[in-house]
């Protein structure tokens, strides 16, 4: 293995701090990180990284030879960007992480789009039902719809949002009856996803806001899963509409209680990267592209001042 990809795999494992991960990202297996580390430490005569079967470490040393690593990868990039510049055809590979929800939905159009005019992109993408489970050095960029956005390190973006809707489908509706009030939910089958209100839900009317116990038969950790068991009939949901907007527009569900007006039922779609002065331009050029993208359709509706490059502080 040549010097290079040894540095190459040296810079993904101290960033990440995990072998298996610094694997994953590079699409070798752990063993061939560990030889490679092996070798380029060797060949340095220095210990970069202290290793166990439980935790990772860069020395000090390690991590002087990180920051001129990184700087020489940055190099190598800023040329190989620098001929895709001059033939106005970028290359590269973007890392994309993204709510199983986001994925299943908005995502597919999205890279089809982008891939209209950059076909030389690749792609490598993971799917996630909880935003806590991914390693932000794992990707270039992330999608996820969130109530609250729980990380504080990243850049964030707004790029859309949606509402709750509560749904079935007619075959329910028929043998069970369609609620014509909110309090009608207390007697029927209530499906929820793990991150919605799964005891009470609030709604506002003219009269006010009322609140509404409800008992689930149901409750699911992925809202995709909430949507499939809802078309089959099993009862009432609460979903985020860009889920189930199909479904409305096909006449599989139908929207229930369209008078009252859901509480806490606002969501925001968020595009995520790291913050770094030095962007790399493919990332940079695809980030402009979503903000772009969003706005030509007119679905963020956001003020201008949430969509600078600062990292937000979000709450947990």
């Amino acid at each position: 293995m040549n010097k290079l990809a040894s540095i190459q795999m040296f810079v993904a494992v101290a960033e990440s701090l995990n072998l298996g991960d610094a694997a994953k990202q590079l699409g070798v297996s752990s063993s061939v990180v560990t030889r490679s580390l092996t070798t380029l430490e060797q060949g340095l005569g220095v210990r970069l990284v202290n290793r166990t079967t439980r935790h990772v470490s860069v020395t000090p040393v390690g991590k002087r030879y990180l920051d001129h690593a990184r700087d020489l990868l940055r190099v190598l990039e800023e040329m190989d960007e620098c001929v895709a510049e001059a033939t106005h055809n970028p290359s590269g590979s973007l890392r994309i992480a993204a709510s199983a929800s986001f994925a299943s939905t908005e995502l597919p159009n999205l890279l089809a789009d982008y891939r209209s005019h950059h076909p030389r992109i690749d792609y490598d993408l993971t799917v996630f039902d909880n935003l806590s489970t991914i390693n932000p050095s794992s990707f270039d960029v992330c999608f996820s719809a969130d109530r609250r956005l729980r990380d504080s390190t990243l850049i964030s973006k707004p790029i859309a949002t949606t509402t709750d809707v509560i749904v079935a489908t007619p075959a329910y509706l028929k043998r069970r009856g369609a609620p014509r009030v909110p309090t009608d939910l207390s007697s029927h089958d209530i499906l929820v996803a793990s991150d919605a209100p799964s005891r009470y839900w609030d709604f506002k009317d003219n009269d006010g806001t009322q609140r509404v116990v409800v008992q689930p038969f149901m409750n699911m950790q992925s809202p995709l899963v909430v949507r499939q068991a809802v078309c089959a009939g099993l009862g009432i949901a609460r979903l985020p509409r860009s889920i189930v907007q199909r479904e409305l527009s096909d006449g599989v569900l139908c929207s229930l209680l369209s008078d009252a007006v859901l509480c806490s039922g606002e969501w925001t779609v968020w595009m995520l990267y790291v913050n770094q002065v030095h962007l790399p331009r493919v990332v940079r050029g695809f980030v402009d592209f979503v903000v772009g993208h969003y706005d030509a359709k007119g679905t963020a509706a956001l003020p201008a001042s949430t969509v600078s490059d600062k990292p937000a502080t979000m709450s947990k």
